[in-house]
């Protein structure tokens, strides 16, 4: 299932996520935990966690993918579960992050484009966006572009770097309802 774009010395990979690239994973989230708003957690979580994380997301038999260029993770997006219960089994929500150093060159677009076209291939209806942060501009532009809809902003929901943040969910079908 590798996809390829590009010229060959910039050619980038997608391709499913290896347990080889979870320190390269982890590290991209890390540096977005310590320093960024995307995510609300305020400890990066180690190797292990990761991969138990990783781990999790293979036993659901959902997409868990990267962006490879030139043997380097440049970014990575995945699908889980929306929520436990057996009646949201066929929604996912989805999480995309990309490395500092590779933002602007349309990773993520790539990254959100396969991500959606997996997860309607294996039968899911919805996928949902839970964005860290309305001033996220990026990730919301990023999700507009891939067919997302806001459907709701919570605010103050989320207390970071001294201060209170929003969520920006939004929503995109999959498959006809």
């Amino acid at each position: 299932m590798p996809e390829a774009i590009g010229a060959a010395s910039e050619r980038l990979i997608i391709r499913p996520a290896q347990v080889s690239d979870l320190n390269e994973i982890q590290a991209i989230y890390a540096l977005e935990v310590a320093e960024g708003t995307a995510s609300f957690e305020l400890t990066p979580p180690d190797l292990a966690e990761m991969t138990a994380r990783w781990q999790a997301i293979r036993a659901a038999d959902l997409p868990y993918l990267v962006a490879e260029r030139a043997g380097q993770i440049a970014g990575y997006a995945y699908a889980s579960p929306y929520r436990p219960r057996p009646a949201y089994r066929f929604s996912v929500e989805n999480s995309v992050y990309v490395a500092r150093a590779a933002r602007g060159q349309a990773i993520g677009t790539v990254l959100l484009a396969m991500l959606i076209e997996q997860a309607s291939l294996i039968g899911m209806r919805q996928m949902i966006a839970i964005i860290g942060d309305s001033a996220n501009l990026a990730s919301i532009r990023l999700h507009e572009r891939a067919g997302f809809a806001p459907v709701g902003t919570l605010r103050s929901v989320g207390f970071k770097f001294e201060r209170w943040l929003d969520t920006v969910i939004m929503q995109r079908a999959l498959a006809p309802s």
